[in-house]
């Protein structure tokens, strides 16, 4: 049954679903470390099936839906802006205190970004309903997703090797499996043209692989260690994905601009989503402290459901 498309009857059960898979898929990733019988690298592998499969599916079936207006400016802000405060907050933090690269990098990539889609959409659609989808839709799609194939992938090779070339850099975004979908999903948007129902079932489905597939990828690297020198950079992250981005995003859209409406409270909610699971196993692929990363998924989606009832509490009494 298509998750958009089912009756309103089913909502709280397909939105309890969602969640539910979440986190069998983490605890089931977290135990399969211990099977003999499951490769130890298996991860990667299932990263790169993300990667080549489940986001060029999930790309082609989206992009040539969204609607182009001046509706999307304050959705698509949260991610464009939100990862550019990023970079600039934690390469700031970086230069001074002294950080690597490769920690400075796996901040930006897994702070920057937020679980706008996996996490988002059940809890918008439980929250906000239909309307509340169409709005999440824009701040993933032309938002999150965008920058992640783009920005993202820039940051993650610049950070894992220093500097390379421009050309290197060109490269690594333009054969980017999910950029090249992007751009064909935008080819077909723009002529206003989509792919015939069976594709259309295709790529569905293959997008719909990303939320077990990568979850699980994150759970086999999920280590919770006491004494793990990465705590205080997690607390961290956390705290600037969970409070901190949310707070500028409140001030910046209900303050500042003084917008109102489901679309800007539907914007400051995803703003409030845990890391985006892409993100995380970008940074890790890249060798970005993939330990910190599959942490900051970990950790940061159970952390996220308190995170976020206070959110809803704010923007439903201010």
């Amino acid at each position: 049954m298509c998750y958009f498309c089912a009756p309103k009857s089913h909502e709280t059960i397909l939105n309890m679903e969602n969640i539910l898979l979440i986190f069998v898929c983490l605890t089931l990733g977290f135990f399969l470390q211990k099977s003999k019988d499951f490769p130890p690298f298996a991860y990667k592998s299932l990263n790169q099936f993300v990667i080549y499969v489940s986001l060029p599916g999930m790309a082609l079936y989206y992009i040539p839906k969204v609607q182009i207006g001046s509706h999307l400016l304050f959705p698509l802000g949260v991610a464009w802006i939100g990862f550019l405060l990023s970079y600039i907050f934690f390469s700031t933090m970086g230069r001074f205190f002294g950080w690597s690269r490769k920690l400075t990098g796996c901040l930006i990539l897994t702070a920057g970004l937020g679980n706008t889609s996996f996490l988002g959409f059940p809890i918008i659609q439980a929250l906000y309903g239909e309307p509340g989808i169409q709005t999440a839709i824009i701040v993933d799609q032309p938002g999150s997703f965008v920058v992640m194939a783009t920005f993202g992938i820039l940051t993650a090779t610049v950070y894992s090797k220093g500097t390379p070339n421009v050309k290197t850099i060109a490269n690594k975004i333009l054969l980017f499996p999910p950029f090249i979908a992007f751009s064909v999903g935008c080819l077909m948007n723009v002529l206003q043209h989509d792919f015939a129902n069976e594709l259309q079932s295709v790529f569905q489905k293959l997008g719909s692989t990303v939320t077990p597939v990568a979850l699980i990828a994150v759970g086999l690297q999920l280590k919770i260690e006491q004494r793990s020198k990465h705590w205080r950079f997690l607390f961290l992250g956390l705290g600037y994905k969970l409070l901190l981005t949310p707070a500028i995003f409140f001030v910046l859209y209900k303050v500042i601009f003084a917008a109102k409406g489901l679309a800007i409270d539907v914007s400051i909610m995803e703003s409030a989503m845990a890391p985006m699971i892409t993100s995380a196993i970008l940074a890790s692929s890249y060798g970005l402290k993939p330990k910190l990363s599959s942490m900051m998924i970990g950790i940061g989606i159970p952390l996220s459901f308190v995170t976020l009832v206070f959110w809803y509490f704010i923007l439903n009494h201010f």
